[in-house]
């Protein structure tokens, strides 16, 4: 078993821990929130967590109503530009917390005035360190160079503090459903994929809101782990364009939620399908795209949160089916510091 199959096997056990060892402490963030009522949030982060970092914009904006922009770390650690942000909460996102544009751009943040979050697996790193408020998103050892449970972890530890931000209910019961449902979402067969990507050139992964940054993810482990080109796009933009590249047999995974844009992803998928695309979709109202198992989570954010388990376990598996390891992709290493 490679590390990166046994980490994808531990998200519910580690998404159970972080939901059992951080709620007092997202409510005491949530307080903080409330009581700073940020008027706009910043984030940072790069890779996996930058892509972490996009789906909590999308929470962010859909449940705070407050407007989410990303911050390239260059702003501070090459041009070192002043930014003022005393309305703001900054958002750090880091696996290691080590990366000195990362770690840069926060301090700059909180010169600037903004609060500072950072959501990380490494409590006594420089992020964590430099930050108003630390939080150890509690993922354990990982140990494959493509992150898996630290993506999930640093979503779950960001929409934690939403709920308590916001008072939302729902979404706490929902994410103390998660583990479970995480569960089931591990061990389902995406392999059904694995025939239509081989010998293509390139794979488009497409999603909306949550699920877009799902697809960013998606992509960036589809290139990681199996050396093979994929890009992620809305399923409204990739019309403005990208679709020339799609002919007969281009394969393309329609990534749902059973939220306001499913019907504007199956739509995509359904018109691509009918030009002979090969498309996979993880939606009931497909007719020509073929359909993908998924768990319903009774809620939008979790359902979005769930897709990314089984397509893990697809290019985990189709990576060792191609004779490659999963666990040390070419020219790339664990910890990336970048400036």
């Amino acid at each position: 078993m490679t590390n990166m199959r046994r980490e994808i096997d531990e998200i519910p056990e580690a998404v159970g821990r972080l939901i059992e060892g951080f709620s007092a402490g997202a409510e005491a963030v949530g307080a903080v929130l409330r009581a700073r009522d940020p008027a706009i949030v910043v984030t940072v982060a790069r890779g996996s967590s930058d892509h972490a970092a996009a789906f909590l914009k999308y929470a962010i904006e859909l449940k705070a109503g407050r407007p989410v922009a990303s911050i390239g770390p260059s702003i501070a650690s090459i041009y070192r530009a002043p930014l003022a942000l005393d309305t703001a909460l900054c958002l750090s996102v880091s696996q290691s917390g080590r990366s000195p544009d990362i770690v840069a751009m926060q301090d700059a943040a909180k010169r600037g005035g903004a609060l500072t979050v950072a959501l990380t697996n490494a409590p006594g790193s420089p992020l964590a360190s430099g930050s108003d408020h630390s939080v150890d998103i509690r993922a354990g050892s990982e140990l494959g160079v493509a992150a898996t449970k630290t993506y999930v972890n640093s979503i779950v530890a960001g929409l934690m503090i939403l709920a308590a931000w916001t008072g939302d209910e729902d979404m706490s019961e929902a994410l103390q459903r998660l583990p479970a449902q995480m569960a089931r979402a591990v061990t389902l067969d995406w392999s059904a994929l694995a025939e239509d990507v081989e010998g293509e050139p390139s794979l488009f992964i497409l999603g909306r809101g949550p699920a877009l940054a799902i697809a960013h993810e998606a992509a960036l482990k589809f290139k990681e782990t199996c050396n093979q080109h994929a890009e992620a796009y809305s399923a409204a933009e990739v019309l403005h364009g990208p679709v020339s590249m799609v002919g007969a047999g281009f394969p393309v995974l329609g990534l749902a939620v059973r939220d306001a844009a499913e019907g504007s992803v199956v739509e995509t998928a359904e018109r691509l399908a009918g030009g002979g695309a090969a498309v996979h979709v993880t939606s009931g109202r497909a007719t020509k795209a073929r359909k993908l198992d998924f768990v319903d989570t009774g809620h939008p954010l979790t359902d979005a949160v769930a897709l990314i388990a089984p397509f893990y376990g697809f290019v985990e598996r189709l990576a060792r089916d191609r004779g490659l390891d999963p666990d040390r992709p070419v020219r790339l290493k664990k910890v990336t510091e970048t400036l």
